[in-house]
This record gives C-alpha cells, sequence and structure tokens, in this order.
C-alpha cells in the first residue's frame, strides 16, 4: 500500500487541475429609471443571461434566490444615448465591482463586454493556470519561454528568450521576470479574425515586466488574446496573436514573417 500512495496522490492532484469549480451566477430583471420601458429591461437582461449562459463556464440563473455572485442593474435613458449601470455582489451582498454600458438603443448595446466586466471577480474556472511552455525552432537553434500563470491573476516568467538575426548574424538573450494578467473564460464562442470565423475558449490580458531580454521586449504588454484550447486542456494557440520576443530583418528564408513570438504553448506541470 504504501508504495501505491504516491502514485495515488498524483493522480488526485493530476485531476484536480481539471475539476475547477463551477458559480452560480444570477441575474436579476434590469430595473429601469425616466422613460425606459419594463419590456426593454427585460430584453436586454435576457441578452445578457443568453451571451453569459453561451460560454460553458458558469451556471446562470434568473434572479438571486440560491445564486453565489449577483448581477443588478439600472437601465435609463439621457438624450440619444442608453446606458446600463451595473454592479456584482456576492452572496453576502458585499459589491465586488461596478461597471457599465452605453450605445444608442438595446440591441445595439455591447453585451460582450458588459458580461465580461460583469464576472470579472467572479471565480470560475481558470484553465490558464500552471506553466506552461513554447519553443519556436529558428536556424541557430530553439527560442524558448516558460511562464506561470498563477491564481491571484501574477504571472511568473521563468525563461524568456528573446532573439533577432540581421545581416547573417543573430543575438540571444535568455531574459525572465514577472507581470499580471486577466482571464475570461467561455466555450465555443466565434469571433472574427482577419476576417475569417474562429471558435475561442478564452480571451486573455498579459503584461510582463522582463529583464535581460532585447530592449523591444523589457516591456510586454498585449491585450484581447483569444485562446483555443485542445480537448484536454493540456496545450493551447493564441489565435490573433502572440507575445513578441523578436525580430527577423534577412526575409522568409530565415523564418516566415519579420515579427518573432510566442502563439503555441504546451502545459509542463
Amino acid at each position: 500500500m504504501k508504495r501505491k500512495l504516491p502514485v495515488f496522490l498524483l493522480l488526485i492532484v493530476s485531476l484536480s487541475a481539471y475539476a475547477q469549480r463551477i458559480p452560480v451566477v444570477g441575474i436579476t430583471t434590469f430595473e429601469t429609471t425616466g422613460t425606459i420601458t419594463a419590456a426593454d429591461a427585460a430584453t436586454l437582461t435576457r441578452m445578457v443571461i443568453t451571451e453569459l449562459s453561451s460560454w460553458g463556464t458558469i451556471n446562470v440563473i434568473e434572479g438571486a434566490d440560491g445564486a453565489e455572485y449577483v448581477i443588478r442593474g439600472t437601465l435609463s435613458r439621457q438624450g440619444n444615448t442608453l446606458t446600463i449601470a451595473a454592479s456584482t455582489s456576492d452572496a453576502s451582498n458585499r459589491v465586488l465591482n461596478e461597471y457599465r454600458e452605453q450605445a444608442a438603443s438595446v440591441r445595439e448595446m455591447p453585451v460582450f463586454s458588459f458580461c465580461m466586466n460583469a464576472v470579472d471577480r467572479v471565480p470560475f474556472p481558470n484553465y490558464l493556470l500552471g506553466t506552461w511552455q513554447s519553443t519556436l525552432s529558428m536556424p541557430d537553434g530553439p527560442v524558448v519561454c516558460i511562464i506561470e500563470f498563477k491564481s491571484d491573476r501574477t504571472v511568473v516568467v521563468e525563461r524568456y528568450d528573446t532573439w533577432e538575426h540581421r545581416q547573417s548574424n543573430s543575438l540571444r538573450y535568455e531574459g525572465y521576470g514577472g507581470g499580471t494578467y486577466s482571464y475570461a473564460g467561455y466555450a465555443n464562442r466565434i469571433v472574427n479574425v482577419n476576417s475569417q470565423q474562429v471558435r475561442i475558449d478564452a480571451s486573455a490580458n498579459v503584461s510582463l515586466k522582463l529583464e535581460e531580454t532585447l530592449p523591444d521586449q523589457t516591456a510586454v504588454n498585449q491585450t484581447g488574446l483569444y485562446i483555443l484550447f485542445n480537448a484536454d486542456r493540456n496545450a493551447f494557440d493564441i489565435v490573433n496573436g502572440f507575445l513578441p520576443c523578436g525580430r527577423n530583418f534577412d526575409g522568409p528564408s530565415v523564418y516566415p514573417s519579420a515579427v518573432i513570438g510566442f502563439s503555441r504553448f504546451t502545459k509542463i506541470r
């Protein structure tokens, strides 16, 4: 039995990485002020419920009963501008964050942006947690990134190679550092990337401060990164960009593009 115990514990740890808890979020019908009709408020409430339900990482219910987190909002109009001002609170009615969106009409309201703000403090499953590695194969050897995303939304960068190729000469520095990130997870969302529709699982913003890198990469700030995980969630691709790590000045014979970046990551622990 003693010999099997470490293997058993390892199995539990491995499974727990994927058994993240799904929170229950309640949405009360938005209130109205002024000339806004109850029908408009009900329509917008339904749009928000439909959007959040489509993410697949939140249990969404109507009303506050039984919810761990509650979204409440008020719809108003001033001139030609429709405003939804809202807040998200926990089960003890402690307000976690407040936010607002504006549009000319209910149908034009940026519901996706509203929902991202609404659940910013809700601890829904974050499949980005862990340590990931990305490797680019270059003519003079691999360029490597090893990065850890932590539950407190900080980042530890164990290694961040930066690389430059100019006139048959190349420079490589093994950088390191840290930073912060934000993450919004959902399932089977379709977005437009370079005029093509692409399925994604999450979006993220990453802000890094690095040392011992090429000058252009001492600060890396990438926003609106779209992430697509594989079925086992042990690999992901950034489908609309990358984390930049250098430049190629010598054409496609050296590397297909002029800007080098990490976009494909594999989980290593």
